[in-house]
């Protein structure tokens, strides 16, 4: 509740069901309204046993706990704190799992999941590497 007189500003909560981090509720029904967790469960294989279990999950709890701060697999504990995970609508993944699910990829993995190869991009190992910068 916000008491509105201009000389004096008096913020209270008095509802036991407030939560911190309420902003990132447009982004989360953003995404559930294109499905991108249906589409990355879709998108995405991974073949380690821990990591290929609910893609879709893992990266929306990625993208939430970034949007919120997070700059480590540890930040990402910031999802699981008061009613967080009831207001985003997704079952948030520990931190833990979310390091497992992202030491699963390889360059190989980001390479087909964008239909391209390392090699033709530059990547390490490519003919790009072997060419002289093109000066400007």
């Amino acid at each position: 509740m916000v008491h509105d007189r201009l000389d004096a500003v008096k913020v209270e909560f008095d509802d036991e069901r407030a939560v911190c981090n309420a902003g990132v509720l447009l982004v989360a029904t953003l995404a559930k309204r294109l499905g991108l967790e249906v589409l990355v469960g879709e998108c995405v294989r991974l073949g380690k046993h821990g990591a290929r279990f609910w893609p879709g999950r893992k990266v929306m709890s990625l993208v939430f706990a970034m949007l919120l701060g997070a700059q480590s697999i540890d930040g990402c504990d910031v999802l699981r704190s008061g009613r967080t995970g009831r207001l985003l609508g997704v079952r948030v993944m520990a931190p833990s799992t979310l390091g497992t699910f992202l030491r699963a990829f390889s360059l190989g993995t980001c390479a087909s999941s964008t239909g391209s190869s390392a090699w033709r991009s530059g990547g390490r190992g490519g003919p790009a590497r072997d060419r002289a910068p093109t000066g400007s």
